[in-house]
């Protein structure tokens, strides 16, 4: 049974790929037009977290697109390793206290899609 769902493995990779732009764009919106409603607004985003803001945005439109995805990918995963070590590291050794659960899975899926791609339904699958 397994055997045949591999047939589908970048259908599949497409969908991780897919939704885990949209949660990342959901990050940088937030950032710059406070959409979804923050708890506590950002204020100025002439710093780091408008930089993260610009990086959520446009790589995760890159990604949700699947254009120059291996690069992209690359540059998020060390953006949200920099981010979990700057933000969340220094307030609890464990991920689940310092809130920085999301930060090591979009880092980790970022280094996966770097090695095996964009998947199916990517514009990278046109160049």
């Amino acid at each position: 049974m397994f055997d045949r769902l591999s047939a589908y493995r970048p259908q599949a990779l497409a969908a991780l790929r897919i939704m885990t732009a949209l949660l990342l764009i959901e990050h940088g919106t937030q950032k710059f037009f406070n959409f979804p409603p923050a708890e506590q607004p950002f204020g100025d985003l002439m710093n780091l977290i408008g930089l993260a803001g610009v990086l959520e945005i446009v790589g995760g439109l890159l990604i949700l697109v699947g254009l120059f995805t291996r690069p992209v990918a690359f540059v998020l995963c060390g953006f949200t390793a920099v981010a979990y070590f700057m933000a969340h590291a220094p307030q609890s050794f464990f991920p689940i206290n310092n809130r920085g659960d999301a930060a090591v899975l979009f880092c980790f899926i970022f280094l996966y899609i770097t090695a095996a791609g964009p998947g199916a339904f990517a514009l990278d699958n046109r160049r």
